[in-house]
């Protein structure tokens, strides 16, 4: 007598990856009984792992015919269909399987990906939201829905679905550096902390913990930015800084301290420019028709081998802005700073030696982020960016000996698709 073989051990022998021993099994099973619909289902789904699709969805379609009111194999059907490009029969087959079980995240996910495929994008949308209403905190359909948003121009809600992907448990493994990213995306700031306190735990000495756990409590905030962080933190980014600031920033300084030097400055090709916190170069094209001669100065080395491939500058020079700027009295008669002010708190001793580079009758044109007029004067805020406000700009110009010509409200660039405003100034040496 033939020995009963169980399908439960067959499809837990199928599940380890035993494929030629449950491809046996099935077909001995089918011997026995060519009705039975598991071993029919299965053996197809197994096909279909081997690399015989069409004679796997052909089995599955027949245990379909016998067993129509199964969701899974509805939906195992849709997932064959999908690995198979044939993502319109996909989309069919998980219809059917979620008109029999409406409340199947995974199978609404699977749907909202096969419409994705297809490009329909809002049906694609409805699915995933669906997937997201069964279960709040599916990674999947958070990731999926993340990407469809940024597919279709909605970067900022995108920003906010991949946040909540990301920091979804569990934790361990993944980057301290991005969770905090991701807290502060989503408004935790509390847990942003955290992280950063969990991560100062395990390196003591880390610069980008410190100085974020200081930007999310307001803790033991340095007056400006310390100069390890930004080293490090714009060395890292160096590569990739220019696509990553204009194309998916939207990043506007040049064109903000070009639009402040118009009208009052003449691009004759005279002066003696500063690009003060040059970065990769990007504000060179703007300063140069001003420039005899043109000076860059970063703390980054990384983005100073950029900027010299631009060959716009003289000289680039390697070393913390204020420090320089102090020991060069009347150098320069055109100072500029775009989005280097954001990582400067107090301005006073940075204004002060700006005066002092800048000769007779020198001008100094520079972006900010715009603080509300009923905050303090100056705050980091949780981005690891310091803001300021207008009534403290114009006071610390004055007390430098900077007279303030223009201050326009500007936006400075997009942070997770949302504008970032600021201020553009243009201030010229005081007149005695």
């Amino acid at each position: 007598m033939e020995e009963h073989i169980s399908i439960e051990a067959v499809l837990r022998q199928h599940a380890a990856g035993a494929l030629a021993e449950a491809e046996t099994a099935y077909r001995r099973i089918l011997a026995a009984d060519p009705q039975h619909v598991e071993a029919q289902h299965y053996l197809g789904v197994l096909l279909h792992q081997q690399g015989h699709t069409r004679q796997g969805i052909s089995l599955i379609l027949r245990a379909l015919e016998s067993d129509a009111g199964s969701a899974s194999r509805c939906n195992d059907l849709g997932n064959i269909l999908v690995q198979s490009g044939n993502f319109a029969d996909a989309e069919t087959a998980f219809r059917l399987s979620l008109a029999l079980n409406a409340e199947d995240t995974n199978v609404w996910n699977n749907l909202g990906s096969a419409l994705h495929h297809q490009k329909n994008f809002a049906d694609a949308e409805s699915a995933y939201r669906d997937a997201l209403r069964c279960d709040t905190g599916f990674v999947p359909a958070l990731n999926n829905l993340a990407a469809l948003l940024a597919e279709t121009g909605r970067e900022h809600e995108s920003t906010l679905f991949s946040s909540l992907a990301f920091v979804h448990p569990p934790l361990a493994g993944k980057s301290p550096k991005m969770l905090g990213i991701a807290y502060y995306r989503l408004g935790r700031i509390a847990d942003a902390a955290e992280c950063y306190r969990a991560w100062l735990r395990d390196e003591p000495g880390n610069a980008f913990a410190r100085y974020h756990l200081a930007a999310c409590t307001g803790e033991n905030v340095p007056a400006r930015t310390p100069d390890d962080f930004v080293t490090a933190l714009f060395d890292e980014m160096a590569e990739n800084f220019d696509e990553k600031l204009i194309d998916r920033l939207s990043y506007r300084g040049p064109e903000i301290i070009a639009a402040l030097l118009d009208g009052h400055v003449d691009a004759n090709g005279t002066l003696a420019v500063l690009d003060g916190g040059c970065g990769t170069g990007l504000c060179a094209p703007a300063l140069a028709p001003y420039a005899a001669r043109l000076t860059g100065v970063d703390l980054s080395r990384g983005m100073l081998a950029k900027a010299r491939k631009r060959k716009l500058y003289d000289e680039l020079v390697e070393t913390e802005l204020t420090t320089y700027l102090q020991a060069r009295e009347n150098a320069f008669d055109l100072v500029a700073m775009a989005d280097t002010l954001i990582y400067f708190g107090d301005l006073k001793t940075l204004f002060a030696a700006t005066r002092r580079t800048l000769r007779s009758g020198g001008i100094f044109a520079f972006t900010l982020e715009a603080a509300s007029e009923q905050q303090v004067d100056f705050h980091l805020d949780a981005s690891g960016r310091y803001r300021h406000n207008r009534r403290y700009v114009a006071q610390v110009l004055a007390t430098a000996g900077l007279d303030l010509l223009r201050s326009i409200d500007v936006i400075l660039r997009s942070e997770f698709g949302q504008p970032t405003p600021g201020m553009g100034v243009l201030a010229r040496v005081a007149s005695r």
